[in-house]
Formats: C-alpha cells, sequence, structure tokens
C-alpha cells in the first residue's frame, strides 16, 4: 500500500542534513503489443536519490535519480521518470475534472479524492472504454519521459483501487497497468513497479521490470521485491524510521535494494526540513 508519498510543498522546522557514502481481465487496445527490445536498468545496489519535491544536483555518490515527469532528467548516471498513472497530480486536478469528469471515479459531492491526498482525484479504471482514454492520456506522459532521456518511468498509485469506495478492482488497474508497461517499453523505457508489495510477482510476470518502495524496510517488504526484480529503489521517511533503524536496515539489506532516508515532504535543499541519508558503503 502506499503510505508515505510525498506532497509537493516544502516543510517548515529544523534544518536536518546528513548524508553517508552510497552503498550500493485483458489491457484495452493501445497500439501494437510491446516490441520486447531491451530496455535499460538501473544498477545493482547503486546510490539514488528521489527528487519528487523539487530538483537539485545529486550529491556525490548518486548514480541514479528520481524526478517528476515535469523535471528535466539528472544526468548522474540512470534517470527515472515519476508518473502518476491511477491518479491526477494535484495541479492538474481542476483541469480534469472539469474538461474530462469522465475519467475520474464519482464520489458524492464530485469525483472520488484520496483521502490521504485529498487533492487528487482517482481515475476511473472500471470499465475498458475508460482505461483506453487513460492510455491516451498518461501514455502521452509517458513517451513525454522518453522523449526528454529518462531511462525509466515509475508508475504511481497502482493501489488506488483500495480508496476507491468498491468502484474499482485489482484487475481493473492491473488491466491499466499492463497497458502503460507496453507503452513505457515500446518508448525503451524500463517501468518500475511502485508500492503494493503484495502483488509484486504478479506484477513482475506482467513486464515490471524493477521496485521503487516506500518503507519497505519499515513495513518488513523489501524481500518480497528483491525476490522478484533485480533492483529495487526504497525510500525511507523520517516519520517512520529513526536513525539508528534505518543503519540497521542498510545492514541487513538484500544486496539488490538501494535504500535512502529522506524527509516525508521531499523537499530540495536548502530548503527547511531536507532530510538525506544514504547507507554507507
Amino acid at each position: 500500500m502506499t503510505r508515505g508519498r510525498f506532497a509537493r510543498v516544502g516543510a517548515l522546522g529544523v534544518v536536518v542534513v546528513a548524508a553517508l557514502a552510497v552503498s550500493t481481465g485483458c489491457a484495452p487496445a493501445s497500439g501494437p503489443p510491446s516490441t520486447g527490445g531491451a530496455v535499460r536498468l538501473p544498477p545493482q545496489g547503486a546510490g539514488f536519490d528521489y527528487q519528487l519535491g523539487g530538483a537539485y544536483p545529486p550529491s556525490d555518490g548518486v548514480d541514479i535519480v528520481v524526478r517528476d515527469r515535469t523535471a528535466p532528467p539528472a544526468g548522474a548516471g540512470y534517470d527515472v521518470c515519476y508518473v502518476n498513472g491511477f491518479q491526477t497530480q494535484p495541479e492538474d486536478s481542476a483541469a480534469v475534472a472539469r474538461d474530462r469528469p469522465e475519467l475520474l471515479v464519482a464520489g458524492v459531492d464530485g469525483p472520488l479524492v484520496d483521502a490521504g491526498w485529498p487533492d487528487e482525484y482517482l481515475f476511473d479504471t472500471s470499465s475498458e472504454a475508460s482505461r483506453s482514454q487513460l492510455v491516451d492520456l498518461v501514455g502521452e506522459q509517458i513517451r513525454g519521459c522518453a522523449a526528454d532521456g529518462y531511462a525509466a518511468v515509475e508508475i504511481d498509485n497502482l493501489d488506488s483501487y483500495t480508496r476507491s469506495d468498491g468502484a474499482l478492482t485489482w484487475g481493473d488497474n492491473r488491466s491499466l497497468a499492463e497497458a502503460y508497461v507496453r507503452i513505457a517499453h515500446d518508448a525503451g523505457l524500463a517501468v518500475a513497479q511502485k508500492n503494493t508489495a503484495e502483488h509484486a510477482e504478479e506484477l513482475a510476470a506482467a513486464g515490471f521490470d524493477f521496485a521503487v518502495a516506500e518503507s519497505c524496510a519499515a513495513f518488513a517488504e523489501c524481500d518480497d521485491y528483491s525476490a522478484v526484480y533485480p533492483a529495487v529503489l526504497d525510500v525511507e521517511y523520517v516519520d517512520e524510521t529513526s536513525r539508528d533503524d534505518f543503519l540497521a536496515a542498510c545492514g541487513d539489506a538484500d544486496p539488490r535494494v538501494s535504500m535512502i532516508r529522506r524527509d516525508l515532504q521531499l523537499v530540495a535543499p536548502p530548503a527547511s526540513g531536507h532530510v538525506f541519508e544514504a547507507c554507507a558503503s
């Protein structure tokens, strides 16, 4: 489940910046099937940073950087593009509700919102028709990541069905996810599963290439990902994981897992509240 996703506003508080050396159903018809061509995977155990709250120069030892699709690639070695594949982005919500209401799950008083992130609306994945339209909308964003020079795409909110009041099912979301994988692979991008550890084996079989996880050490889920993927990028948050627990998790981590500790808001330095720690090599 998604537990610690970022907010797009900076947190207030004392500056705490710590950096250590880094260790290591059917899919809708939406175009031709994946070509099966080779995609480039992230280097196993490499240092990474999760920069969804704002782009900034990566620290020494960081080879993998995840950024929002609206930001340019970092160019540190391996760039991952964040795409919200199952909910609206906050800055897009009003426009989608106005112009494309048929793409959203209807609630009592308007589009159904993610209670944890009430400025995001849930996409309606419940029919082939709506999934086909979402493939067009989000597919354009995925192809844009490739055009901008990213090596991979991270598809967020696979678990939106758990917040849909029964309007959506896992099968609905899986069908759409498979379509996104096909689009990404056709564009030459690797695809990261985001969270939903309980479906890791199924999604790996469906074509996902690696995993981006939040708090997999805190919730004892890292092995679920590393059992099926060659690389796992895990973000532990200061709100859930103490520094001592983080360092202990680093010592216990599978070599396939690259782990960092960050502030929940994922603010960019030098903003107050920025935290970045990586496992010692």
